[in-house]
Formats: structure tokens, sequence, C-alpha cells
């Protein structure tokens, strides 16, 4: 194992866990579904400046018991709703009633679903529905979906008539922890996942977490790699408390459920209102990203989920980490055995296309390359620390994607 000293430079950071206050080691008997969690719901406050903090709300069945808490955070009179083919025929007629409720004007936009369709012709779908109808500046765009969908909206919303309101509705695990949180929005390009983008952060986040009711068990399990993540590069006990409650995740027990995003989204929100514009610390969300990025593009838009990519990325962060002697050899079999434990892919196929070559030149163009220089996050010290530098072993990478790809490249 190869051993590189580590140098604190002004393109590293090292993160250090700040310990949080986490309730609920273990809760009741599981259930198999989300829908019997009856809570008042959670609000987590995004923090920002300039009076543009926002509230995150999670909850059960919240689009029956609070939508006047939703139709709040819509100040004009005009709600765009855009949704996938997927999603919509399953809330779509019940968001728009929320939002005809209380009298506003309401249209619709359908998209294709697949991170295939993340680009920019699909954007400009959005774009036609609400120039043909004549939005104003006024007007509250609304995302109803997963990630692809909450990206997508964000960017249109802080494009069109460079920029107009906008409101998160997540109904993919992927989304209520991750993505939806923090106003990173944007479209994939050929040469590059989310290349084409805007920071634009939403009015609210409204988590219903009995939309998860509907969610296929591959999605599901996508979403969880973003949890883990949290765990790993800041909150020691939310990772331990995982270990522990992994299954109940996968038999969507609904107060562990709630507990997670919760827990997600407080870290997220941390992060944020501390580093709003990714300049540093917000990197380090991006663990297993840039490895997993380079396998969703590399792969075809659509072969991977974005969470499975990201858990491949995290295994090889881990063994890079490990390889020069940042993390030991007990912390890597927990981070593979997590990984695991959720059903979670940690190795490519033999017959991915990917090789070493195609890592290098797709990484090269990430948006963490600053100068030329590629940045990475990886795992150092104990469990809930990580660091977002520039200063690694160059041979530890190089080795790192050749054991990964070692079987493809011979098939």
């Amino acid at each position: 194992m190869v051993r590189f000293a580590f140098l604190l430079s002004l393109v590293s950071l090292t993160v250090a866990f700040r310990p949080a206050f986490f309730s609920h080691p273990n809760f009741g008997p599981t259930s198999s579904s989300l829908c019997s969690a009856t809570s008042s719901p959670e609000i987590v406050k995004v923090p920002l400046s300039d009076g543009r903090d926002y509230p995150i709300m999670i909850g059960a069945d919240l689009l029956s018991t609070h939508a006047s808490s939703l139709t709040e955070h819509v100040h004009g009179k005009n709600v765009l709703v855009i949704s996938n083919e997927k999603i919509a025929p399953l809330y779509m007629d019940r968001v728009t009633k929320i939002f005809e409720s209380a009298g506003k004007m309401v249209d619709t936009v359908v998209l294709p679903d697949g991170e295939q369709y993340k680009d920019l012709p699909t954007l400009n779908m959005i774009f036609d529905k609400a120039l043909e109808k004549g939005l104003d500046r006024k007007c509250t765009f609304v995302a109803l979906g997963g990630g692809v969908i909450g990206d997508m909206v964000g960017f249109a919303a802080a494009s069109y008539q460079r920029g107009v309101n906008f409101i998160q509705i997540p109904t993919s695990v992927m989304a209520m922890v991750d993505s939806s949180v923090g106003g990173k929005t944007g479209v994939n390009h050929a040469l590059g996942k989310n290349m084409i983008g805007a920071f634009h952060q939403p009015q609210c986040v409204f988590i219903d977490t009995n939309t998860l009711n509907t969610l296929p068990d591959r999605e599901l399990k996508s979403g969880i790699s973003e949890i883990i993540k949290y765990g790993l590069i800041r909150d020691a006990p939310f990772f331990e408390w995982q270990e522990k409650n992994i299954p109940s995740l996968l038999a969507r027990d609904p107060q562990i459920f709630a507990e997670a995003i919760k827990r997600s989204c407080e870290n997220k929100a941390e992060v944020v209102a501390a580093d709003e514009k990714e300049a540093g610390v917000r990197a380090t969300l991006n663990l297993g990203h840039t490895f997993g990025h380079a396998v969703e593009n590399g792969s075809g838009y659509g072969t991977w989920l974005h969470g499975e990519a990201v858990a491949i990325g995290t295994a090889m962060a881990a063994q890079m980490s490990a390889r020069m002697g940042w993390i030991d050899e007990a912390l890597l079999k927990r981070v593979y055995a997590i990984l695991e434990l959720a059903d979670l892919p940690v190795e490519l196929p033999v017959d991915s296309p990917m090789t070493a070559d195609l890592f290098h030149s797709l990484m090269s163009v990430d948006k963490k390359v600053a100068n030329g220089v590629l940045r990475l996050i990886l795992l150092k010290g104990g469990l809930g620390n990580c660091a977002f530098t520039s200063e690694y072993d160059k041979t530890a990478l190089s080795d790192t994607i050749n054991e990964f790809v070692s079987e493809c490249e011979q098939k």
C-alpha cells in the first residue's frame, strides 16, 4: 500500500466530524409500507444569506394534510408543474388540484423518464410550455419527481426570464436526501455529467414520504448510497446507526426512513449554509461522484442509476484512500460491508465498457478540476472525516482505476 504525506493547501480541505445529536437508534418493528407513519412533519431549515432561507418539510401524507404549507410558497398566479412519464400518472392530478384549490392557474409538462433525457433538447420542452402560456417572472415552477426532474426544473427556473421561483416535491430517496436540497441544478452533456447548470435555490422542499411507496426497489437502493455518504464524510454516529438500520430502510420502515431523510437533510443544510457555491467544504458531498460520474457517462447514461454508480465510485475512493494509508483496513471493510448490505454494486461488471483511458479522460473534465488539476474527495483519518484535495498520490489513483477495470479490459 503506497503511503503519501497529505499536505493541506488552498486546494485541500479536511472536514472533521462535528458531533450532532442523533436520537432513536432503534425503532419498533419494520413495515413494508411507509404510509403508517403518522407523526407531525419535521422541519429542517436551510439557512442562507439575504433572506433566502427555506424549509424542508418531511412527513407522511403531507400532500393531503399540509397542502397549504405548499401553496404559501407560490407568490404569483401561475404555476407550471413538471414531472415525467412515470411519476405524472401517480401524483400529477393530486398536485395540480392543490394549487388550483388555492386559486392558481396551473399548467403541466410531462417529460420522458430517464437520465438519458437529462439534456438540453428535453429541457426545451419546459421553456416551450412556459412561453406558449406566456408565463411571467412571478410564476413558479414545481419539480415533481426524482433527481433528474429536480435538476432540470431547477435549471429551467434559473434560466427562464433570468430566474423564477421553484418548488421541489421529491419522490425518490435520492432526491429527498440529496439533490432536492441546496440549489445545484443542471443537465448533462455527452462529454460530462451536470456540466451545464446553475446554482438556484428553491422556495421550499416538500417531502411526502408516502411517495416512496411507489418507488421501485432498485431506485430505493440507489438513493441509500447518498445516505451512506453523509456518515462516511462527516457524521460517524449516523453511519453507525445506518449499519444497524440498513435492513429496515430496505424494508421501507416508515419511522426509520423519516429519520434517515431528516438526518441527511440536516447534514446537507449545514454544508450548504457554510458553502453555497461549492468553493470548498460542499465539494465533500461528492464523495465517490468523480469516479461515479465517469462510470455513468462511460457506460451510457441510463445504464446505471446515479446512486449505483456513486456506490462503485465510493468503493473506488475508499480503495484509493486505503492504498495511501489515509484510512485503515478496518474502515475499508466497513465501507464495503455497508454498501453490500444495502445491495449496492461495489465493482464493475465484466462486460463494462470502462477502461483506464476512458476513466482518466472523463475524470479530466470533472467540475472539480481546477487549473487543469483534478481534485478528489477521499476518506482520511477515522470514520466521519474526509479530504477535498489535489495533493494525493497519482500512482494510487492509477492503480485503483486499473484494479477496477482489470477484468473489463480482459474480456
